[in-house]
């Protein structure tokens, strides 16, 4: 496995934004505001263009770009959102939450039109969702928990399976009908729709945070300590770069 550093500079022309996009404050007793929400995810509408926020105030929000107007809240969660995903074909968002649940919104009405519970047991009570995908043919929903993985049908609202895992579940993908998953531990690990583990390959970062992956089959992973590894469709190493600051 090669490292590379490769050195960056300010120096240049830089791209302003052209569009700022500040999520809404709640307005408390004698006119007191919150703080500004932070953003935690974002996700895109590939028929209109909308931008989804998850943000930490326990609601979604639906931006249009060509206004730079908040057109629709999503609110219903207890806790701050970790996640979100857009399900084209049905206009529906999906959230996931430090509540320890996942729901499903109506891009149109603004409302959840259900609630997802990806840890039943007991055991694992005020376990979160830290991250969620859809599959291309937005038929099944991955989340990944606290405690592991959970599968649901879109189709039938049925958990497929929950597979336990040994550390939190930090980002996860569908790659056809498996599933990849990265968290609070040096490991990718690829698993059948069924909850079956195909195989655990280590990586570079100790706690890896995202993962993505090419059409090729490669995929790289990224995480603590500005650590991003690349691996082949093998499971072989191509290279890990470090990611530093810049001195300005």
């Amino acid at each position: 496995m090669q490292s590379c550093l490769v050195p960056l500079s300010l120096q240049g022309d830089h791209l302003e934004p052209v569009l700022d996009l500040v999520n809404p404050q709640h307005e408390g007793p004698w006119g007191a505001r919150s703080p500004i929400p932070e953003n935690n995810a974002i996700a895109i509408s590939k028929q209109d263009g909308s931008v989804f926020a998850a943000a930490g105030d326990a609601c979604a929000y639906c931006w249009d770009v060509e206004s730079g107007k908040c057109k629709m809240t999503f609110k219903g969660h207890t806790d701050y959102l970790h996640s979100i995903a857009v399900r084209e074909a049905n206009h529906q968002v999906v959230t996931g939450s430090e509540d320890g649940t996942a729901r499903i919104w109506d891009c149109r009405s603004g409302k959840c039109t259900q609630t997802i519970h990806p840890v039943q047991n007991k055991k694992f009570e005020g376990s979160w969702v830290g991250c969620i995908a859809i599959d291309a043919s937005e038929s099944w929903l991955a989340c990944g928990t606290s405690s592991g993985i959970s599968v649901w049908s879109l189709l039938s609202n049925e958990c497929i399976f929950n597979a336990d895992c040994s550390a939190p579940v930090q980002d996860l993908l569908f790659d056809k009908n498996q599933i990849l998953a990265v968290g609070a531990e040096p490991a990718l690990s690829r698993f059948t729709i069924n909850g079956a583990v195909l195989s655990q390959i280590k990586c570079a970062p100790p706690s890896a945070f995202s993962v993505s992956m090419h059409s090729s089959g490669m995929a790289a992973v990224a995480g603590h300590g500005g650590l991003v590894d690349v691996i082949s469709a093998f499971g072989s190493h191509l290279c890990a770069f470090r990611c530093r600051g810049l001195d300005k």
